[in-house]
């Protein structure tokens, strides 16, 4: 233990003589590993917004939506098919096994939203009692639509957080009146506020609801106009059983609604599970590769490791003469390099460690990117770093340990 120790000062002492130089065969080992935890943490960050938002669509769903056409197609698109209707959802429900249920959404086309004199802007959806079921979301007040508002076509609202700022500030909102269009509504329900704002996965938006109002269905039905020529409903959340595979359930699904609807392809079907598979597929191909790159510094730092060490052999070749006249083994010598080697690189490591942190803090902070740092990748790259350092200053250290005592001794 005492040897170890004298060794690890040895070493240490031997850094500090040449100040520069040991701080320039650093950086490489602190640029790689800060790369590889700067990567892997935005990489990471990624994947946790891309789960968050699939979560959101729901894994255990099938999701249709209603496609958007130019007004010239969409005339010649309804000579068939009036689209995504409460027809669908009583088929899909009746006929495809493996569905629990189906929860149907149309979307309010609201250019006036007023409360207290107050106007603003928002989405307004009418939907059903089991909403909540399928779309995940919580209530900071209130309650949600029941059974009994959709059966008696109740003039109710539940409100997002960003809406409920716009119209009543800090004042209560629940039992106020909004009016959404030319329909007054009675405030039921407040949601919480959402870490994220609306964005998209894989090329699928994904609503938030912040600025969304939830009507019940049947009102948003009867009680609101509705463009003729658009969708009934924009959209169809499906329900799996338990054990239902949803690949083959929303298989089943494209091909009845293709049948209801009469070939025409006026809807899309998003299956969240599949995506999910796609984003974890697709984030590890990203991490891959990002290791990849960021491992090449840690490749130049090993180099630069490698020369520094070859450069204090030749440097010290007098020094091994002397240590190995006076007894030293070779085993000694060469646990001496590597002691160094070793040395170079965890500290290297631990100040690239630093700039990861600082660089993934930096890309949250300035970049609104969130960036996740975990402990297996400080430990992964830290890892590689020292064993790169190590398996460069290999050479080195079996070169000195070969040394001939009684030419090192004469060597200038």
């Amino acid at each position: 233990m005492r040897g170890v120790v004298d060794a690890f000062t040895t070493a240490l002492g031997s850094l500090a003589e040449h100040k520069l130089r040991t701080a320039l065969t650093m950086l490489g080992m602190m640029f790689g590993v800060g790369a590889v935890i700067a990567m892997l943490s935005i990489g990471a960050g990624a994947e946790t917004q891309a789960l968050a938002l699939i979560d959101r669509l729901g894994t255990r769903n099938v999701v249709i939506r209603a496609r958007t056409f130019k007004p010239a197609e969409l005339a010649e698109i309804r000579k068939k098919s009036i689209g995504l209707s409460e027809r669908d959802v009583e088929a899909i429900q009746e006929a495809v096994p493996g569905v629990a249920f189906a929860a149907p959404r149309i979307e309010i086309d609201a250019y006036k939203i007023i409360a207290a004199g107050t106007k603003t802007e928002g989405q307004v959806y009418g939907v059903g009692h089991r909403h909540r079921e399928v779309t995940p979301f919580a209530l900071r007040e209130g309650r949600f639509i029941d059974a009994a508002d959709e059966a008696h076509h109740a003039q109710v609202a539940v409100i997002g957080a960003a809406i409920r700022r716009d119209l009543f500030g800090a004042d209560p909102a629940l039992g106020k009146d909004v009016k959404i269009n030319d329909v007054w509504f009675e405030v039921i329900g407040v949601l919480a506020a959402e870490a994220s704002s609306a964005s998209e996965v894989q090329g699928v938006a994904v609503s938030s609801t912040e600025h969304a109002i939830y009507l019940p269905f049947t009102t948003a039905l009867r009680k609101l106009d509705h463009d003729p020529l658009k969708s009934p409903l924009g959209e169809i959340v499906v329900r799996l059983a338990p054990g239902a595979p949803a690949g083959e359930t929303s298989a089943v699904v494209a091909t009845l609604l293709d049948r209801l609807h009469g070939g025409a392809r006026d809807y899309d079907i998003v299956v969240p599970e599949a995506l999910l598979q796609h984003s974890k597929q697709t984030q590890q191909l990203f991490n891959l590769v990002m290791g990849l790159i960021a491992g090449i510094s840690l490749l130049v730092g090993g180099i630069g490791i490698m020369n520094i060490m070859l450069a204090s052999v030749l440097e010290q070749t007098r020094e091994i003469g002397v240590r190995r006249a006076v007894g030293a083994r070779r085993a000694d010598i060469r646990f001496q390099f590597l002691v160094t080697a070793f040395s170079l690189a965890m500290l290297g490591g631990l100040l690239g460690v630093a700039l990861g942190l600082g660089i993934s803090r930096g890309v949250a902070a300035y970049a609104d990117w969130p960036t996740v740092v975990t402990t297996w990748s400080i430990a992964l790259s830290l890892g590689v770093s020292i064993a790169v350092g190590v398996a460069s200053g290999l050479y080195p250290a079996v070169r000195a340990a070969r040394l001939d005592p009684i030419e090192a001794l004469h060597a200038e």
